[in-house]
């Protein structure tokens, strides 16, 4: 079992409202998607050659005009 299923067991068995356990983890859930979203929208992972981040299309600019 994952953490999702044995919190939703848990809160069964202690007969409690289990909208909380959808709520906090549909959250996490939309908040990974977002970062993840942001990242690929921002090219934050992706390196050229010489090590530099290309966070924006400014620094592709940056390196073009000091190389």
């Amino acid at each position: 079992m994952n953490q999702f299923t044995t919190e939703i067991v848990d809160a069964l068995v202690k007969k409690q409202d289990i909208t909380e356990v959808f709520r906090s983890h549909l959250e996490m859930a939309m908040n990974t998607l977002l970062k993840t979203e942001l990242t690929k929208f921002l090219d934050y992972e992706k390196y050229d050659r010489a090590g530099f981040t290309q966070a924006t299309p400014i620094m592709g600019l940056i390196r073009a005009r000091f190389t």
